[in-house]
């Protein structure tokens, strides 16, 4: 036979079973955003890092290119 209950044995009960239920009230399913809307950029610090040294190369290549393009055409020019 079953016993009954105290009061406080009873209250503690209600207090566990609110707090999983709000606890289980917050859970749901991430929004998803609206199809077709580019994400937002995660790491544009890092982005950045990497791509000012190759922008920074890149333009050192081509001033080296012009130069020796005008010592060529300079070479070319002298008997």
């Amino acid at each position: 036979m079953a016993t009954p209950r105290s009061a406080a044995s009873q209250a503690r009960h209600a207090a566990v079973a609110c707090v999983v239920l709000l606890a289980l009230a917050g859970c749901r399913a991430p929004e998803h955003e609206p199809p077709g809307t580019p994400p937002e950029p995660q790491a544009t610090g890092l982005r950045d890092a990497i791509q000012d040294p190759l922008d920074k190369a890149q333009a050192v290549e081509g001033a080296i290119r012009e130069a020796d393009h005008r010592r060529r055409e300079q070479a070319d020019d002298t008997p």
